[in-house]
């Protein structure tokens, strides 16, 4: 038993210690994201989009779903966890040089920014699905697609999207 106390406390310390690095924070993200995509993509491919009667045809509208659906709740996550510290300091530096925005037009900015700088992910996820539908099944390809889109996301969010901007 007290063996298994002191696992515990190293194991807490171990994951609090992993949450300081963003790229993990962006996959922890991404893969609530992925949930997020698997789970509308089934229920658009099986029942939203049942009145398409050809499942390749089905496949293009439940895969764009699928797809805006989880932008959305990545945006959201990496806005409010993973770059969280760079909106602290986007905040700051808007306020020490008197800039004229609002909370909402930086929110709208940023959910621009996010989705310019992801459509290359976007494109080639919704590509690399499509095209490995033809061989394996649609989600097991688009779980493929995703990992490999999301390198370029976490490299485009982090140097454009929420990147850090020293005071002048």
């Amino acid at each position: 038993m007290s063996q298994r106390q002191g696992w515990q406390p190293r194991l807490f310390l171990l994951i609090e210690w992993l949450k300081g690095f963003r790229y993990i924070k962006f996959g922890l993200v991404g893969a609530s994201g992925t949930v997020v995509n698997m789970a509308v993509l089934y229920l658009a491919q099986e029942y939203f989009f049942a009145a398409i009667a050809a499942p390749r045809s089905r496949l293009y509208a439940s895969l764009a779903l699928a797809i805006a659906v989880a932008t959305i709740n990545n945006f959201t996550w990496n806005r409010l966890w993973t770059w969280a510290d760079r909106l602290r300091a986007a905040a700051a530096h808007a306020r020490s040089i008197q800039a004229p925005s609002t909370g909402m037009a930086v929110f709208w900015g940023q959910l621009g920014r996010y989705a310019l700088a992801s459509w290359f992910g976007i494109a080639l996820q919704y590509g690399l699905t499509l095209w490995l539908a033809h061989s394996l099944h649609y989600l097991l390809a688009n779980v493929i697609a995703i990992v490999i889109a999301s390198v370029s996301n976490f490299l485009a969010n982090d140097r454009w999207t929420f990147r850090h901007r020293s005071p002048k």
